[in-house]
């Protein structure tokens, strides 16, 4: 994998001449161009997306519409044609007359907003139309039209979002989309108009020197607002608005460096993270790309556009062709799809892309609380995606929620989202009720998240994985702490089974209850919920603190969950509905361990399925699991969850001696458990059995441990400063890695001795 960054905006220009001055192009560049009418000597798609563009232009001949200024405006540049010059020339002039661009709801606010979305978007097609025909207008025809534009668009763009005195908003306020949108669209409309309007120029510089201070921006407190970007490149925004806000940004630094000839760009280490967000929140399948729909966003968006801009930049990753070339054309409103002005200018030559993308599997996004995990970037694959952080704006109350896609669909599903205004929204889709959480008393999330925020937010630590294991834990307290002292959910994936290991406890006694989204046809039989949706099928069976009632009489199971099917509203709004599933406890209860099995069925027909058998004893609850002649014993310490103070939380179970809050081991069917060549330690300091230690350390880790033949292999999280020991039960290893890199060890006392220090 290869990664540029170049600091530097090259000015495009026809012929390697740079224009000075206003004549520069803004992004529609005589290179770019140049490059697009090659393409299309050779390339049939290139050739029916220019007769689709040039289909939608014409169409505007015959109108006065701001809309599709860029469509006007690349036709001209690739065909030199009058016509379409006369139309914008046209158009322009009569925006002159406009009063206002701003709508009257932004207006009746207090203070007025002069500007917002749809003032943004006229501003950028408005300046692609000027820039384009600026030397076919007079001198006077140029002064009227960018003064009006000025007044339009820049000086209440500019005025409301970041110029003194008339600046209304700031980064904490509106420091989200919108921020990039209405001031990168005004500063993209200011380089075009800066020769006739001089004010404009001082404009554009402004968002020139601000623009790294929103990908910088790091939160407040007093108003519980969340840093823009993750350390790891991620925006909690949502993919949608992450891209878009994105995509704004990067339009404007191409603007820019066009106007301006070789420019510095801020050296901002987010440009070389960016892919691999936009990564790993993908899934790539049979057909269109899907990706994470946590939020306001839907499994159909892309982020091309975005990665086209960063390639355009010099920030150029092989990985970014490889996940542009998953993107099917027109899957979703506003990408960069050859058929689009952009798309057709700024699609790389993908003939490069790789098969499959260097990249990890799994990513923690510690700082905005997400993480992803699957089996390999292979199409139709595993991934799992988990959500526990902030809530706001786009961010639903879905703390703790999952997504589960198999084998080419989100077999367990968020619910979406809908058009804003809708009573559905506010009532339904942002809540909790529309993801899979855990409700106390039919309740979630507080409503007034949505506006004020999550003062207390959750998150997520400790991903791990080791291939067939698998593993990351959820803190979801937070934002449910006005009823939950306690909501952890741990994520443990062996080898075709996720357990999702719920840790909960309330202020008071009442009713718990497990929503489940079914992203396919569901269907109970015994205790388990099978969901089906084409070749992908997986079981959910409920294990502790009860299974399913067996049947429908639940009378005769009172101790059991029970079920309820809910209707509720299917996000398109098309008239259609949709079922989620409510798994509720019987009684009354303060103190819950839930332990649920997500069996990955191989095929819908696949009849053999794990054998699990509960088991229990003084303090403990667990599993023994055999499939396919593999046993794996599963244990969760009853003492570990925060009960005990200064007292440690020792148990005995089936002769193993530990602290560990959970613990698994895996052998053969017909061996002992102590030959268990696989082992995993959640948040403990020893394993031990038969007066031997087989995991030994002053501090509660969380260890994965692999037997192989070619030596060990250990993942150790939990502490910068680890010093742990681990006993040989047989042969001792020839090498060792530790966290995916070979290491040096001690071997004494017939020991492993690693020592980690961040």
């Amino acid at each position: 994998m290869k990664k540029v960054l170049l600091l530097t905006v090259f000015l495009y220009s026809f012929c390697g001449m740079m224009i000075a001055g206003n004549k520069s192009k803004l992004l529609y560049t005589d290179e770019l161009v140049s490059v697009a009418k090659n393409k299309m000597k050779n390339d049939s798609l290139m050739k029916k997306a220019w007769n689709e563009i040039k289909s939608v232009a014409d169409t505007q001949l015959k109108r006065n519409s701001v809309d599709k200024l860029d469509y006007l405006s690349l036709a001209y540049i690739m065909t030199g044609d009058k016509a379409y010059s006369d139309k914008i020339r046209a158009v322009l002039k009569g925006v002159v007359n406009n009063k206002a661009w701003a709508s009257s709801e932004m207006l009746s606010r207090k203070p007025a907003w002069r500007s917002d979305l749809g003032v943004a978007h006229k501003a950028y097609l408005t300046a692609i139309g000027y820039n384009t025909v600026y030397n076919d207008m007079t001198a006077s025809e140029r002064k009227q039209i960018a003064d009006a534009l000025y007044r339009l668009g820049v000086e209440p763009l500019l005025g409301d979002w970041i110029m003194e005195p008339t600046r209304i908003h700031s980064l904490n306020s509106m420091g989200h989309n919108w921020w990039t949108s209405c001031v990168c669209m005004g500063g993209i409309l200011a380089l075009s108009i800066q020769n006739e309007v001089p004010q404009a120029k001082a404009g554009a510089d402004a968002v020139y020197e601000m623009l790294p201070e929103w990908f910088l921006f790091a939160g407040d407190v007093l108003q519980h607002k969340p840093k823009t970007f993750d350390e790891a490149g991620g925006m909690y925004e949502s993919l949608n608005y992450a891209n878009f806000g994105i995509q704004e940004a990067l339009q404007f630094y191409i603007a820019w460096g066009n106007i301006n000839g070789k420019k510095q760009l801020p050296e901002l280490s987010h440009f070389d993270k960016l892919c691999d967000y936009f990564m790993h929140v993908c899934y790539p399948r049979t057909g269109m790309l899907y990706s994470l729909n946590f939020g306001d966003s839907h499994k159909n968006i892309s982020a091309e556009s975005s990665l086209m801009l960063l390639y355009s930049l010099g920030v150029k990753d092989d990985n970014m062709l490889w996940y542009i070339s998953q993107v099917e054309q027109g899957q979703h409103r506003d990408g960069y799809f050859l058929n689009k002005p952009m798309g057709f200018l700024y699609t790389p030559d993908l003939s490069k892309a790789p098969k499959l993308p260097e990249q990890k599997n799994s990513q923690l996004f510690s700082d905005f609380g997400w993480a992803t995990m699957r089996t390999s970037w292979e199409k139709d694959a595993t991934m799992l995606a988990i959500k526990s952080g902030h809530t706001w704006n786009h961010s639903h109350a879905d703390a703790n929620s999952f997504i589960l896609f198999h084998k080419g669909v989100d077999i367990i599903k968020d619910a979406g989202n809908c058009w804003y205004p809708k009573p559905e929204y506010r009532n339904y889709f942002f809540q909790s009720q529309a993801h899979n959480v855990v409700l106390f008393n039919g309740q979630g999330q507080s409503r007034e998240q949505q506006y004020n925020g999550s003062s207390l937010r959750g998150n997520m630590y400790n991903l791990m994985d080791a291939g067939n294991i698998r593993y990351v834990m959820s803190d979801g307290t937070g934002p449910v702490s006005d009823n939950f002292s306690r909501n952890f959910r741990h994520f443990l994936w062996l080898d075709n089974v996720i357990y999702m290991i719920d840790d909960l406890k309330t202020h008071t006694y009442g009713d718990f209850e497990w929503l489940w989204h079914p992203g396919g046809e569901a269907k109970k039989s015994g205790a388990d919920l099978t969901v089906t949706n084409g070749d992908a099928s997986v079981v959910i069976r409920p294990l502790y603190p009860r299974l399913l009632a067996l049947s429908d009489f639940v009378h005769d199971y009172p101790e059991d969950l029970y079920w309820e099917i809910v209707e509720a509203p299917h996000e398109d709004l098309n008239g259609k509905t949709e079922k989620y599933y409510s798994f509720h406890l019987p009684g009354k209860f303060n103190r819950v361990k839930g332990l649920t099995a997500i069996i990955l069925k191989d095929s819908v027909s696949q009849r053999e399925l794990p054998l699990m058998e509960k088991r229990e004893g003084k303090d403990w609850i667990g599993l023994r699991v055999k499939y396919q002649g593999k046993v794996t014993d599963l244990y969760i310490n009853q003492l570990a969850d925060g009960r005990l103070m200064h007292s440690n939380s020792w148990i005995e179970a089936d002769g193993w001696t530990t602290d560990a809050y959970m613990f698994a081991v895996t052998y053969k069917e017909g061996e002992k458990p102590s030959a268990a060549k696989e082992m995993f330690v959640c948040y403990g300091s020893a394993l031990r059995r038969d007066d031997k230690s087989y995991f030994s350390s002053m501090s509660k880790l969380f260890v994965i441990k692999k037997e192989e033949k070619d030596g060990w292999k250990l993942w150790m999280q939990g502490q910068p400063y680890m010093n742990a020991s681990f006993g040989i039960s047989s042969v001792r290893p020839a090498r060792l890695w530790v966290n995916d890199n070979e290491t040096k060890f001690i071997y004494k006392d017939n020991s492993i001795k690693v020592k980690i220090d961040d």
